[in-house]
């Protein structure tokens, strides 16, 4: 059994302030999901391509957008993301965006490593600034989109192109939800 890469802890309430005016806060309540197979098969099998549903004993029925957006309180109206701007230096507007300087290795500036999100970011200084505050619910939406939301087959990186989304948090979440 697989489980897809939630954060592992809830963050400060601090944190939580920032993931509820953000709109995540429902998402990052989401920690750790047993991904059952046999489940899954079943319901491969019951999935009819042709109208887009599951044919079940009990009934035909779909899963939609607004059943993802009342579950998790996202917004699913608005611009939908299709392209990010050429950004001039990466590393500091990175640094920028996260207070610290991203992961070392070959590929430092395409994606982070979970692992270092959560050393870098789970236990907060007595000392956290609010700039610290919102780096670190940038940390926390970044894990929750690339570990639970939009998973990839590198289940222990997230990809950095999410990122620039969030630079405000209060007005770019609503443009990810909207995806």
């Amino acid at each position: 059994m697989d489980c897809v890469n939630g954060v592992g802890y809830l963050p400060s309430e601090r944190i939580m302030l920032h993931l509820e005016a953000s709109r995540f806060r429902l998402a990052a309540l989401i920690r750790m999901i047993d991904l059952k197979y046999n489940l899954i098969s079943v319901l491969v099998e019951w999935w009819r391509p042709e109208t887009y549903t599951f044919h079940l004993p009990c009934g035909e029925c779909t899963i939609t957008l607004e059943d993802i957006a009342l579950q998790l309180g996202f917004p699913i109206d608005g611009f939908a993301v299709t392209s990010f701007s050429i950004l001039s230096n990466l590393e500091t507007f990175y640094y920028d965006l996260l207070g610290h300087s991203t992961d070392t290795g070959e590929d430092k500036l395409m994606s982070l490593r979970f692992t270092w999100l959560k050393a870098n970011f789970e236990y907060l200084p007595n000392t956290a600034t609010d700039q610290y505050f919102m780096c670190t619910a940038r940390v926390y939406t970044m894990h929750i989109i690339g570990g639970v939301l939009m998973p990839n087959a590198n289940k222990n990186k997230v990809h950095l192109t999410y990122l620039p989304l969030l630079q405000d948090l209060y007005v770019s979440i609503s443009i990810v939800g909207a995806q």
